[in-house]
């Protein structure tokens, strides 16, 4: 049985919960500045300086996506696994990450290096986190995935080819997007840290795939927000 997390703290905070909770949503749901969001704030009349914004983020963004995470179901069938370069402080990091046939995201992990021993901690994660193996492992034709799925995954079907894995590469659009806005990461662990709490939020406010009416959408965004506040521990 899954041990019963402690209600998010808010003490010691001036600000209600329901404005912390929303200016934290916006932030990692929208592509949005953190002056941006300090902007849009105030046009509701509420004052915040986009420093406090920022450590607001930086504090409850990863309690909110842990409870958001608990929720989500487990395990799936198909993972499809990429990794993206990104440039820190002028080194190269990367950014390994895996989706599941619906442009879930699974699970993600910041690099410094791209080799076999670097797909395997991918891998490793996953598959504790996921509790089993996968029915199928999609990548591209990067030589490490295949070397990895044979030493830790060898009866699980691969399937690699470029073509196949267009879900993963397009799941780092939106970071990279987000990227562009924040003028980069300025060091490893605030990029780990800010990519899974994003990823938490997105993986609830996106529809799935099977649900693409508008009525469906609605319905599914009031759904999600209502988590979402559920998460912060505020009123719906």
């Amino acid at each position: 049985m899954t041990p019963r997390l402690q209600p998010v703290s808010y003490k010691r905070h001036r600000f209600p919960p329901q404005i912390i909770a929303h200016a934290v949503w916006l932030y990692f749901r929208f592509p949005l500045s953190l002056r941006l969001v300090e902007e849009m704030l105030l046009e509701r009349g509420i004052v915040v300086s986009y420093e406090t914004i920022r450590r607001w983020g930086k504090k409850f963004g990863p309690e909110y996506a842990r409870r958001l995470r608990r929720k989500q179901p487990r395990p799936t069938d198909i993972w499809h696994l990429d990794e993206m370069g990104v440039s820190i402080a002028g080194r190269k990091h990367w950014l390994w990450r895996a989706v599941d046939q619906d442009g879930y995201v699974l699970d993600e992990i910041v690099q410094t290096r791209r080799n076999t021993k670097a797909a395997k901690r991918l891998l490793t994660r996953l598959m504790r986190k996921q509790g089993g193996l996968p029915r199928r492992l999609i990548t591209d034709k990067l030589g490490f995935y295949a070397a990895a799925r044979g030493q830790l995954m060898p009866s699980v079907e691969h399937r690699s080819h470029k073509g196949l894995n267009n879900r993963a590469e397009n799941s780092h659009l939106p970071l990279r997007r987000r990227e562009r806005v924040m003028q980069g990461f300025r060091v490893p662990g605030g990029l780990q840290q800010f990519a899974s709490v994003f990823s938490a939020a997105r993986n609830l406010f996106v529809p799935p795939r099977t649900r693409r009416s508008t009525l469906a959408t609605h319905l599914h965004r009031l759904s999600a927000t209502a988590e979402w506040k559920s998460a912060a521990g505020v009123a719906a």
